[in-house]
């Protein structure tokens, strides 16, 4: 008879990890996985960051876009979140997400030497995706951030509720906050009911012990900004009610980087690739030319005889 421990591990659906792409991090725990792989030989990697409570599955469109552009897109669903084991939806520790990135990274470098990596990241994957660049600043040839958590929201976040919060996360730190309002999500309304129908994303609420590690994350952004020297696109919808887009502003204003971009889509919402279809559609297009104008020319064969 098998021992109990020799059971599959299985992802929070139920699925044996034996039959899912995935990784194990440095806490022995398994991160479901997705690959987008070009016909042809790639000619770079991005790795995809998404926000929270959701999982990669959303990054479709943008992971075919790029694809078709030879480029090698990978993602992970972060610990807690969609087919990745963790408790939903809270974590010890901020870093855990961009040490589990940085994991996928080196793993797909490893694979694939030589390749420039991009990074994009959405709302929460946006400050992944920012403080994984800071930790290897020559290791990223850019990053594209899509309505990214930069900073918390100045009426969410004031100095009397943020201390609240510090309070409570010593005495009650599984005390729940609100929750994720998908009205928000996006002005297309089939793709609010497309996220609310997701089973694979986070319904339920925030924990304050959550909120502080954004606020921590959201912290350490703020201080490293003015030291971030690579290239970056900010894409940000100045209706944008889930993260503030005086912190793109502000990132934008503040870095070093001599290659930055901010577009402003007047009353987008918070994913822009899935706003109303001219606005996804722009977004796509500004991704894609963004980072393929960012690649090195593709070499040419040498001519036989030389």
């Amino acid at each position: 008879m098998p021992e109990p421990g020799d059971a599959p591990r299985r992802s929070p659906q139920g699925v044996p990890y034996t039959e899912l792409r995935h990784i194990v991090n440095a806490d022995g725990l398994h991160l479901f996985c997705r690959y987008w792989e070009p016909a042809s030989p790639p000619r770079a990697l991005v790795f995809i960051a998404h926000g929270a409570g959701e999982h990669s599955g959303p990054y479709e469109e943008i992971a075919q876009r790029l694809k078709e552009r030879s480029l090698l897109v990978f993602a992970h669903d972060h610990v807690g979140h969609g087919q990745s084991e963790g408790e939903r939806m809270n974590i010890r520790d901020f870093q855990i997400y961009i040490r589990d990135s940085l994991q996928h990274i080196d793993l797909m470098k490893s694979r694939h030497p030589d390749l420039p990596v991009f990074i994009v990241g959405h709302s929460m994957g946006g400050a992944i995706s920012i403080l994984t660049a800071c930790e290897r600043p020559n290791d990223f040839t850019g990053l594209v951030l899509i309505s990214p958590m930069v900073q918390m929201n100045p009426e969410s976040a004031t100095p009397f509720k943020v201390f609240v919060a510090k309070l409570l996360n010593h005495m009650l730190p599984s005390l729940s906050l609100g929750s994720i309002e998908s009205k928000w999500i996006s002005r297309d309304k089939t793709q609010v009911e497309a996220y609310d129908n997701d089973e694979l994303n986070y319904h339920g609420r925030l924990r304050v012990s959550f909120g502080i590690q954004l606020m921590a994350a959201a912290e350490r952004i703020e201080r490293a900004i003015p030291s971030i020297s690579w290239p970056f696109l900010l894409l940000h919808g100045d209706a944008d009610k889930l993260c503030d887009i005086r912190g793109s502003k502000m990132m934008y204003e503040k870095a070093a980087s001599s290659d930055k971009k901010l577009t402003i889509f007047e009353g987008g919402y918070h994913a822009l690739h899935h706003d109303l279809p001219e606005v996804a559609e722009t977004v796509l297009k500004d991704v894609t030319s963004w980072i393929t104008d960012r690649l090195p020319p593709a070499s040419t064969p040498p001519q036989q005889g030389s």
